[in-house]
C-alpha cells in the first residue's frame, strides 16, 4: 500500500459530510465509529466516536500529517466549527511565486457502509474517494514528499489549502479569497492591483481524469413562479390555472429556449444548458391552483451573467405572452471559469503533465471563486466525475498514484 493510498483510506474513514446534506437531527450531535483493518488513525482505532458531519476531524487529521512532514500549519475559520486547513512549504530564498493546491474537504452524504474504505480490483471504494479526497491525498502526499527532498523549490511558496463547504455554498474558497492577502506575499498583489496575480496559480482538486482544465461552466439556479386564481374544481372556468400557465413555460424552456442555447458553442465547454428540475403547484384535485413554482438549473458559459440570463428568459416569456416571477435560489454567485492557458505557470503545468491543450468540464467548482478573487486557477485531479456522488463511489489506485507523481514532478520543476 502506497502512502497516497493509505492516506486516502484514512480520509474516507473520517466522514466529512457537508451539514447541508445531513439530516438536521444529526448535525452537530450524531456520532459514529468505523474501522479500517488497522489502517485508521490511532483515535479511530481506539473506537472513539467522532462527529458524522462537518470537516473538522478531517482538517485536524490533515494538520497533524502536514506538521509531521515539517510544514507550517494554520487554520482559517470559515463557519462555526468549520475551518480551512492550510499547510505551507516556504522556499529558502525570497518568495517570488506561489502555487496553491486547493481540494475541498466536504462530501455529500451516504450510509454507514460508504465510510468504510474497501479495496477491490485496483480501486478504492468509499464516500469521497474521487470527490475529492483522492485529490486531497494526492496533493498533500506530494507536498509532504517534496518537503523531505533536496529538490524543493528555492523561490516558490507552495500552499495546500483544504477548503470547506464546496458542495454547498463554497464558503471555504470565498473566505480564502477574502483573507488571501494575509496568507502570502504573492496574494497581497491581488488586493493591491485588483486584478489577477501573475506570480500565483491555484490547482483546484477535482476528479478530471488527470486532465488540466482551464474552463468550466457556471451554475445558475432560478425559481420561476406563476400566479392564477383559485376556484372550485367543479367550476374551473371561474378560476385561472397557475399550473397550466407553468406547463406552457416548462415546455417553452425545454424546447425553444434549449434550442436557442445550442446555437452558441464554447471551444472547450460546448453549449449552455437548461434543465427544469422541480415543479410544485396546487393543493388538491378539486381546487384550481393559484400558484405554481419551478426550479431550473441553467449552466452558463464564460461571458454570461445572471442578469443577462434573466433578461433573455423574460423576453422569451413576453414574446409568448407568458408571465412568471423570476428569482435566484443560489446562496452566492457560481460563475463560469475561463483561465488563459498561455499564462506562464499554466503553460508549465500543461507541459509537466504532457498535455498539448487544456480541457473543459461541465461542473462548477471552487476554481471560479478563486479566479474571481484574482488567483489564476485550473482544475486537476485523479478520478472521474462520473463516479462522484454515486452509491459505490471509487477511484482507480493507478490514477491516484499517477496524479501524486505528476504533481510532485511539477512542484520539483519550480524555481
Amino acid at each position: 500500500m502506497t502512502r497516497t493510498e493509505k492516506l486516502l483510506a484514512e480520509l474516507i474513514a473520517l466522514p466529512s459530510v457537508n451539514p447541508a446534506f445531513a439530516p438536521q437531527s444529526l448535525v452537530g450531535t450524531a456520532r459514529r465509529t468505523v474501522r479500517w483493518e488497522a489502517e485508521l488513525p490511532p483515535d479511530a482505532r481506539a473506537a472513539r466516536p467522532y462527529l458524522f458531519v462537518g470537516e473538522k476531524r478531517m482538517a485536524d487529521f490533515l494538520a497533524s500529517v502536514a506538521a509531521r512532514a515539517g510544514l507550517e500549519v494554520e487554520f482559517q475559520k470559515v463557519l462555526p466549527g468549520r475551518s480551512n486547513v492550510m499547510a505551507r512549504l516556504l522556499p529558502r530564498n525570497k518568495i517570488r511565486q506561489t502555487i496553491l493546491l486547493a481540494p475541498h474537504l466536504d462530501t455529500v452524504g451516504g450510509d454507514d457502509s460508504q465510510f468504510v474504505p474497501r479495496r477491490e480490483n485496483g480501486r478504492l471504494y468509499g464516500r469521497g474517494a474521487c470527490d475529492t479526497k483522492g485529490s486531497v491525498a494526492a496533493m498533500l502526499t506530494a507536498l509532504c514528499e517534496l518537503a523531505n527532498t533536496k529538490s524543493r523549490p528555492q523561490e516558490t511558496e507552495i500552499v495546500f489549502a483544504g477548503l470547506v463547504d464546496e458542495e454547498n455554498a463554497q464558503a471555504g474558497s470565498r473566505a480564502f479569497v477574502g483573507q488571501a492577502s494575509s496568507l502570502s506575499p504573492c496574494f497581497k498583489k491581488i488586493r493591491d492591483r485588483r486584478d489577477a496575480c501573475p506570480t500565483a496559480l491555484a490547482i483546484v482538486g477535482e476528479p478530471t481524469r488527470l486532465q488540466v482544465v482551464t474552463a468550466h461552466k457556471g451554475s445558475l439556479w432560478l425559481q420561476l413562479e406563476t400566479h392564477g386564481k383559485a376556484a372550485h374544481g367543479a367550476t374551473p372556468q371561474l378560476g385561472q390555472n397557475a399550473v397550466h400557465e407553468m406547463a406552457r413555460i416548462v415546455d417553452l424552456l425545454e424546447t425553444d429556449y434549449a434550442a436557442r442555447l445550442r446555437r452558441h458553442r464554447h471551444p472547450l465547454l460546448g453549449t449552455a444548458t437548461v434543465n427544469v428540475g422541480t415543479i410544485h403547484g396546487g393543493a388538491q384535485p378539486n381546487i384550481v391552483p393559484d400558484r405554481c413554482v419551478i426550479a431550473i438549473d441553467r449552466r452558463t458559459l464564460p461571458g454570461e451573467t445572471e442578469a443577462g440570463v434573466r433578461r433573455e428568459i423574460t423576453a422569451l416569456l413576453r414574446a409568448k405572452r407568458l408571465s412568471a416571477k423570476i428569482s435566484s435560489t443560489k446562496l452566492a454567485p457560481c460563475l463560469p471559469l475561463e483561465t488563459n492557458p498561455k499564462l506562464p505557470l499554466v503553460r508549465q503545468f500543461l507541459r509537466g503533465v504532457g498535455q498539448a491543450r487544456p480541457a473543459g468540464v461541465d461542473f462548477f467548482c471552487d476554481a471560479a471563486v478563486l479566479s474571481r478573487g484574482g488567483i489564476p486557477s485550473v482544475v486537476f485531479g485523479p478520478g472521474d466525475i462520473a463516479q462522484a456522488h454515486t452509491a459505490d463511489e471509487w477511484i482507480s489506485l493507478d490514477s491516484l498514484e499517477r496524479g501524486k507523481n505528476l504533481l510532485l514532478n511539477f512542484l520539483k520543476s519550480l524555481p
